[in-house]
């Protein structure tokens, strides 16, 4: 007897290598994943100027992120999207939609709701203002599973139906627009993050303490379902090399002045070290 659904992941038109470059931009649920990254040794960018939740909101991260890069920076080589909300909130004044609100009045502004096309188009944008620095840039798009309880949830849902069209729009664009490119490769992904916690976990467990947030243990396991999915072999390879060091690492001692832990700790910085020489990029 099956007692659960398993979320069936469709194969990725690319894969994530070995302590790569990444760039993660959106809600805070690209804060918890991008923090896996680095905890991982990964070199990642995470939300650089804040929590960005909507599609506009990443595409003013990603045009202004860009803009402030020095000439010789190494660009991301994967960068993902993490989409919370298609509401946003113009200022009235200058009738702008603003990333943050910042605490002044509610009155300023005027709240919205992004079209599926709306949606589409930023994150379109997003992902030609980065082709333009870097060509090959691997981009996937995943809608997060945080609930938004002060729209309500029947609304909540609505919010990520559009972005989940939206997203299936990119990548679907994408992928004709490939195929009339000689040569070219598709390089746009869809993660089902959301549908991950909600057709798979489905149980009030895998949330934090505030019914809205999904739970560390949730976050570990779409992180265990990413890398089956996305990364290399050589990645997931690295993986397993890396994390004996980091629990040796991580380890508290009783006794931290003992001949016993001092043998461990030099054992472990020669593995240490034998794994950056090895992985060039590792930032840990």
């Amino acid at each position: 007897m099956e007692f659960r659904t398993v979320v069936d992941i469709r194969k990725q038109c690319f894969e994530i290598e070995p302590c790569e470059r990444m760039l993660f931009v959106g809600s805070c649920f690209a804060d918890s994943i991008g923090r896996r990254f680095r905890d991982e040794g990964f070199p990642v960018t995470v939300n650089p100027y804040g929590t960005m939740y909507n599609p506009v909101s990443i595409l003013h991260t990603v045009t202004r992120w860009i803009a402030e890069q020095p000439g010789d920076v190494t660009w991301p080589h994967t960068v993902f999207f993490t989409l919370g909300t298609n509401h946003v909130y113009r200022l009235k004044e200058t009738d702008e939609i603003v990333d943050n609100c910042q605490k002044r009045p509610a009155a300023l502004f005027q709240e919205e709701q992004l079209s599926v096309e709306q949606c589409a188009d930023a994150l379109k944008q997003a992902i030609d203002h980065l082709r333009r620095r870097q060509p090959y840039v691997q981009v996937v798009l995943t809608v997060s599973p945080i609930r938004y309880r002060k729209y309500g949830y029947h609304e909540s849902q609505l919010s990520k139906a559009t972005l989940l069209l939206a997203a299936e729009r990119v990548v679907s664009d994408d992928s004709h627009d490939r195929q009339y490119a000689p040569g070219s490769t598709q390089r746009v992904a869809y993660f089902p993050s959301y549908e991950i916690v909600m057709d798979e976990l489905r149980d009030y467990r895998f949330y934090a303490a505030d019914m809205l947030h999904p739970s560390e243990q949730a976050v570990d396991y779409i992180w265990e379902r990413l890398v089956e999915a996305c990364f290399s072999q050589d990645a997931k390879t690295f993986l397993d090399e890396w994390h004996p060091v980091k629990q040796a690492l991580g380890h508290r001692p009783f006794h931290p002045d003992s001949d016993d832990y001092r043998a461990l700790m030099d054992k472990t910085m020669l593995k240490l070290a034998a794994l950056r020489k090895k992985y060039p990029t590792f930032a840990l």
